[in-house]
C-alpha cells in the first residue's frame, strides 16, 4: 500500500481488516470482523505452521507469515499449508491491522504499520504510551474518530467502563464519583498450561495495581484505585467495586440497576432466582445459549450483589477475559476508519451481527 496513511470515505463498502496474531484473541477477532457485514476479513498471521492454521484454513481465512523470510514463509507450505505471503503482503491489501501479538513487540509492529501506511489497534498487554490513546467503545469512540492506531484497553479495564462509564455520565455536574476496587483475577487462560499459581492467592505487590490508572486512560475524570490479587482459576475474574457517589445523586439501587440493563454490554441476572452463584455457572449459561467457545461478551452483574447505602455503592461483577474486548475491536475499527461516529449505532451493529453469527 505505501504511502500516508488512509482515512475511509463513509461511501466505501467494506473495510479490509487483518489480524497480526490468530490466537487466543485473535481467531476471536477475526471471526466478529467476519460477520459485519462492512467488513472483511483479508488475513490472518501465524509464527509458524501449528494447529491454529487448520482452524484459520477450515474457515477461509487467509493465511500469512508473520515474517517475511522466505524460509519462514516456506516452512507453511512444507507443513501443508497454502501461505500467501509475509506481513508485508497482508499488510499491502489492509486497510487496519489488528494487532493480537504475543509478548511486547507492539512498538516494533506499529512502525512496521506506519511505514506500510496502515492503521492499527493494539490489545491491552501493550501500554497506554505506545499509541498516545485507548479505546472502550462507551468511553472515548468520539475521541478515536479518524485515528491512525489506539489501543483496546485491556478485559478488566473494558469491564469496569462498562458499569462505571454510565455512572459517571449521570453523577458529572454533581461532581463525579470516586472508586475503590479489587481485582480478582484468573491465574492463567484455560489453554495456559505453564502458568500458575497453581495453590496459592497472590497477590499485586504494586499498589495500586494497572487496573485503575488504565481506566483513566479512556476517561480521565473518573477518581479511581484498585488492588488486584491472582487466584487458582482459568475461566473468569470477579471485580469487588466501592463507588462513592456525590451528594445529590438522586440515584437508588433500582435505578442503578435499570441504568445498567440499558447500558449495552452489561448482563444482569438474579443470582439466587437463577442459581448463577459463582463464575462456573456464568460460564455454563455461555455455554447454554450456544456461544462460540463458550464466550460472554457481556459483563455479568450479580443483581442482589448490587446494593447502594446512602452515598455508598457496593456491588460484582464477572469478566471473561477472552472475548469481553472483541466486540470493542469491531467498533474501534469504525471509530478508526470513521464510519460511524455514534458508539451506541456501532456497538449495536456489532452485537447483532455476532448474534447471527451465534445463530441466536
Amino acid at each position: 500500500m505505501g504511502g500516508p496513511l488512509r482515512a475511509m470515505s463513509k461511501a466505501d463498502v467494506m473495510i479490509r481488516v487483518g489480524i497480526n496474531g490468530y490466537g487466543t484473541i485473535g481467531k476471536r477477532v477475526a471471526d466478529a470482523v467476519a460477520a459485519q457485514d462492512d467488513m472483511q476479513i483479508v488475513g490472518v498471521t501465524k509464527t509458524s505452521p501449528s494447529f491454529g492454521c487448520d482452524l484459520a484454513v477450515r474457515k477461509g481465512y487467509p493465511l500469512f507469515c508473520t515474517f517475511d523470510d522466505a524460509e519462514r514463509i516456506a516452512a507453511f507450505g512444507q507443513a501443508g499449508y497454502e501461505c500467501h505471503g509475509g506481513l508485508s503482503d497482508m499488510l499491502s491489501v489492509c486497510d487496519v491491522v489488528i494487532d493480537c501479538s504475543p509478548g511486547k513487540v507492539g512498538a516494533q509492529n506499529l512502525e512496521i504499520y506506519r511505514q506500510s501506511g496502515v492503521k492499527s489497534i493494539f490489545q491491552g498487554g501493550e501500554k497506554h504510551a505506545l499509541t498516545g490513546l485507548s479505546y472502550t467503545s462507551s468511553a472515548n469512540h468520539a475521541e478515536n474518530l479518524g485515528a491512525d492506531c489506539t489501543r483496546v484497553v485491556s478485559c478488566n479495564t473494558t469491564g469496569l467502563s462498562r458499569t462505571l462509564v454510565p455512572l459517571q455520565e449521570h453523577c458529572l455536574e454533581a461532581g463525579g464519583i470516586s472508586v475503590n476496587c479489587v481485582m480478582i483475577r484468573r491465574a492463567a487462560d484455560p489453554g495456559d498450561s505453564g502458568k500458575g499459581p497453581i495453590n496459592a492467592i497472590k497477590p499485586v505487590l504494586k499498589v495500586p495495581s494497572h487496573h485503575g490508572p488504565d481506566v483513566m486512560t479512556v476517561r480521565n475524570d473518573i477518581d479511581i484505585t484498585s488492588l488486584a490479587v491472582a487466584v487458582p482459576t482459568t475461566i473468569m475474574h470477579v471485580h469487588a467495586i466501592t463507588v462513592t457517589l456525590p451528594q445529590g445523586h438522586g440515584l437508588s439501587t433500582e435505578s442503578i440497576l435499570d441504568m445498567w440493563k440499558n447500558t449495552p454490554r452489561v448482563l444482569i441476572m438474579n443470582g439466587a432466582n437463577t442459581r448463577i452463584t459463582s463464575t462456573a455457572e456464568v460460564m455454563e449459561l455461555a455455554r447454554d445459549i450456544g456461544r462460540t467457545w463458550g464466550d460472554l461478551h457481556e459483563i455479568f452483574v450479580w443483581e442482589d450483589g448490587v446494593s447502594l447505602q446512602g452515598d455508598t455503592l457496593y456491588y460484582f461483577q464477572a469478566i471473561h477475559q477472552e472475548s469481553d474486548v472483541i466486540p470493542e475491536n469491531v467498533d474501534a475499527i469504525r471509530a478508526l476508519m470513521d464510519s460511524e461516529s455514534d458508539w451506541k449505532a456501532s456497538a449495536a451493529k456489532t452485537d447483532s451481527a455476532i448474534a447471527r453469527f451465534n445463530g441466536l
